[in-house]
């Protein structure tokens, strides 16, 4: 079988898919020791809605998320934190947690597991020691 497109992962998990996975993620992100405290307290809602739109965004669903915040620059937006290889593979660990849990099928998961796996380590921004 063919690996699926953007606009197939989204015609496969359909917005809601995508935004019941995102909440799984952050449901599981609130109460990690090692990457929950780089999450803003007082703005969990908000925090989920931008992982949700730009996913929306990148899967080619909606332009909201360029029309709200502009260019990603996932880099700068994430350069106050440090992200290093144990932080990039928590994030894949819940991610790929939330995936599961609510079921994304595995011919969308193709797409996304390296997907994730790319925007994980190009936030990274601490050395390997």
């Amino acid at each position: 079988m063919a690996h699926m497109n953007e606009a197939e992962v989204m015609k496969t998990c359909g917005e809601q898919g995508i935004r019941q996975m995102v909440a799984a993620f952050y449901e599981k992100i609130w109460d990690d020791p090692l990457i929950g405290p780089m999450y803003p307290e007082d703005d969990r809602a908000g925090s989920e809605e931008r992982l949700a739109e730009f996913l929306l965004f990148r899967l080619g669903a909606s332009t909201r998320y360029l029309e709200t915040r502009g260019n990603p620059r996932l880099r700068m937006r994430h350069v106050t934190f440090k992200i290093g290889i144990a932080e990039r593979d928590r994030w894949l660990e819940l991610m790929t947690c939330a995936m599961v849990e609510t079921g994304i099928p595995a011919a969308a998961r193709e797409f996304l597991d390296p997907f994730f796996a790319q925007v994980a380590d190009f936030m990274r921004n601490q050395g390997d020691g």
